[in-house]
């Protein structure tokens, strides 16, 4: 059986929000195993050697500087604070036109190169045809999501926080949902709650 051969994927990672929820800290400056979290997420991203591409608020130095070095292209957003989808249009513009543009949010710490590496293949075993997107054991959608060439052009008219559920929901039928190990396709931390939770439940197993 042949195997096809890789496809252009370029990463987009998403870390223009603006930590509403954290009661005025940064949740992508946490320090995650002594590192940022946005810099852990966007070196992970950069080791599958794919392009990444990284959405952040316009003059946000201190994100900024959690990616000195790193082989990777930075966008501003104007429009961050209007919501996801400015980052998804303004993204999506400046990845061209690869075979797919996988949509990763920088606030999912468990998400790791091995686990964006197993979607890249599984967007390239369907031939870049199918939306692919993470999922947990059960089924449960979640993130990160490639989005083949052919959606990219409706990312254009993407305006503030719908994200991109409209298009998701207009191509259900073309949806490959591949489950990553435990519930970290869908662990995202938005608060300190959460981020305290989380690293108590971390502590536990180490």
């Amino acid at each position: 059986m042949s195997v096809p051969p890789p496809c252009d994927v370029t990463i987009l990672l998403l870390a223009a929000g603006s930590s509403s929820r954290m009661r005025g800290a940064d949740k992508l400056t946490q320090l995650v195993d002594g590192t940022p979290l946005l810099r852990r997420q966007a070196r992970a991203a950069v080791a599958t050697g794919a392009p990444v591409i990284v959405a952040l608020p316009p003059r946000h130095h201190a994100r900024l500087a959690c990616l000195h070095d790193l082989p990777l292209a930075v966008i501003e957003v104007p429009g961050a604070a209007e919501g996801m989808g400015e980052s998804l249009r303004l993204g999506a513009l400046a990845a061209g036109r690869p075979d797919g543009l996988m949509v990763m949010l920088a606030d999912m710490p468990d998400i790791e190169t091995a686990d964006l590496t197993l979607l890249i293949e599984g967007f390239t075993k369907g031939h870049a045809s199918s939306i692919v997107r993470a999922g947990a054991k059960d089924g449960t959608p979640g993130h990160p999501v490639i989005l083949p060439a052919d959606c990219l052009p409706d990312l254009a008219d993407l305006r503030g926080d719908t994200g991109a559920r409209a298009i998701l929901a207009a191509n259900r039928g073309r949806c490959v949902t591949l489950p990553l190990a435990g519930r970290r396709a869908l662990v995202d931390l938005d608060t300190p709650e959460a981020w305290a939770a989380w690293r108590s439940a971390r502590d536990s197993h180490t």
